[in-house]
């Protein structure tokens, strides 16, 4: 089964719903960078809810970031998707080996630590949307849910897990995102708490055999889920050397003429897909030459 995203509605198209499996991403995300097990789970859940909120924009070229920059032992997080479920994301410290807590669990919270989560969405407009909230656990979930209420005044219930298995390799990776629109009625808010508070986590609903479309049943079947449209989902960077050295000419022009007085090749690395681009001295007098035509 490969990777997907479920767009839903329930209760009347009062409430909106998304689901996605990840776990081939998660792998991705693992094997390009090669994640500890809980920076594998960490970064899985922000890919993860990246690419359902991705989903959510509607413009060609829209695109959006999050951002988790915490005090803990990852120190940065981030993850950039577009509209047509391509995600991509690193961790500014893959190499994370903390305890684990009750019951063997992945210290999620612990590794990502208090800080800042920052959403930013390009959607075409002058400006950039960009919302910013403190970290709450650390656990992305929680956090995204407190974004969603305190800066887009949207009610949400987030769940995200990946569950990583004795060989560190990813077993299951998904997540959902149910939000509360503004004419939603009472009992069907209470009914989704209610759901949700009695849920198992996402990764035990998945080693069930669960798909994204059952754990959608499961929160709204009782309130007229319409399946609305299933997205395909990977990582995918799309990084090029042309694109790197035009990177390059953004540069001041002091630091360009160092690097080429240097008179040694350079190497740019990637920090989405860890791709490496080389550049001879020709080629950054080249870069050199036709911003200066320009």
């Amino acid at each position: 089964m490969h990777d997907y995203i479920i767009r839903a509605t329930a209760a009347g198209e009062t409430v909106r719903a998304f689901a996605i499996r990840s776990t081939e991403l998660t792998a991705e995300a693992r094997e390009i960078h090669h994640t500890f097990p809980v920076v594998t789970a960490a970064l899985g859940r922000l890919l993860s809810a990246g690419a359902m909120m991705g989903s959510m924009m509607k413009g060609e070229n829209d695109k959006l970031t999050i951002q988790m920059k915490g005090d803990g032992p990852i120190g940065q997080m981030t993850v950039t998707v577009d509209s047509h479920g391509n995600v991509k994301g690193f961790p500014a410290n893959p190499s994370v080996n903390i305890p684990r807590k009750w019951a063997g669990k992945l210290d999620v919270g612990g590794a990502v630590g208090k800080g800042m989560l920052t959403v930013s969405m390009d959607l075409g407009l002058k400006e950039p949307y960009n919302g910013q909230v403190e970290i709450q656990t650390g656990e992305i979930g929680d956090d995204l849910a407190y974004y969603y209420t305190v800066s887009e005044q949207t009610p949400s219930a987030v769940g995200l897990g990946v569950m990583v298995d004795v060989d560190s390799s990813v077993k299951h990776s998904g997540g959902f995102i149910i939000q509360i629109m503004p004419d939603a009625a009472e009992e069907t808010i209470a009914a989704i708490e209610a759901k949700v508070s009695a849920a198992e986590p996402v990764t035990t609903m998945m080693d069930k055999g669960m798909t994204p479309e059952d754990i959608l049943q499961y929160f709204l079947g009782d309130l007229g889920l319409v399946i609305t449209e299933k997205l395909p989902v990977r990582y995918y960077c799309g990084c090029s050397k042309e694109r790197v050295a035009g990177a390059l000419a953004t540069i001041s022009t002091k630091d360009l003429e160092d690097i080429i007085n240097d008179g040694e090749e350079i190497e740019v690395k990637c920090y989405f897909c860890n791709s490496a681009y080389k550049f001879s001295v020709a080629e950054l007098e080249e870069i050199m030459a036709s911003r200066n035509n320009g």
